[in-house]
């Protein structure tokens, strides 16, 4: 798919990610997460943990007591971004999103994921059948563009995930800018 080839693109060699990972702790944040922000790391008390389109540097990575991770994502990194995930009990499945088949998981995390995929709903429906507990975070409002195939509203992801969430216009912070949807929900 053309729009996986921007984002493969986007990432390149893997190695600079860290205009990436300093969002990723403000998405953490909104979906609830807590741990030591001198560390920059989340304690997510031994549970067994799903990212759907974690890419080559997920959220799975700053996090403390995790007893098992999985990232889904389409792309194919270079070797060293799974030999990293390795070392942190994490596995990792090139998969795209809506061909994801899992199930018992602690929790499903998925952020900044639904704008890249081919079916946003059915990725949604996948995630939900996942594991116990969904935590989201997804930029809305934000009409189509290069990689970028889809518009994703708060109406829709209510409507998909079947319960309210929360919206917040971010202005910079760690370099996020625009509107965002968010939330914990338990399945």
């Amino acid at each position: 798919m053309e729009d996986y080839e921007f984002e493969r693109n986007f990432w390149g060699d893997c190695c600079n990610t860290f205009s990436e990972d300093q969002k990723h702790f403000i998405y953490g944040n909104l979906m609830g997460l807590t741990g030591d922000k001198y560390q920059f790391a989340y304690n997510v008390h031994n549970k067994r943990i799903l990212d759907i389109g974690g890419g080559p540097t997920s959220m799975l990575l700053k996090t403390d007591n995790l007893k098992e991770g999985k990232v889904c994502d389409p792309i194919e990194y270079p070797q060293w971004t799974k030999d990293r995930y390795s070392y942190k009990n994490i596995s990792v499945d090139v998969i795209c999103g809506e061909d994801i088949n899992e199930s018992g998981w602690d929790e499903v995390w998925m952020y900044n994921v639904l704008e890249h995929t081919i079916d946003p709903e059915m990725v949604v429906k996948k995630a939900m059948s996942a594991g116990k507990v969904f935590r989201i975070f997804e930029w809305i409002d934000i009409p189509p563009h290069e990689g970028h195939p889809h518009m994703i509203t708060q109406e829709q992801l209510e409507k998909w995930i079947g319960q309210k969430g929360k919206t917040k216009v971010l202005d910079g912070e760690n370099g996020c800018f625009g509107k965002c949807f968010y939330g914990v929900f338990n399945i």
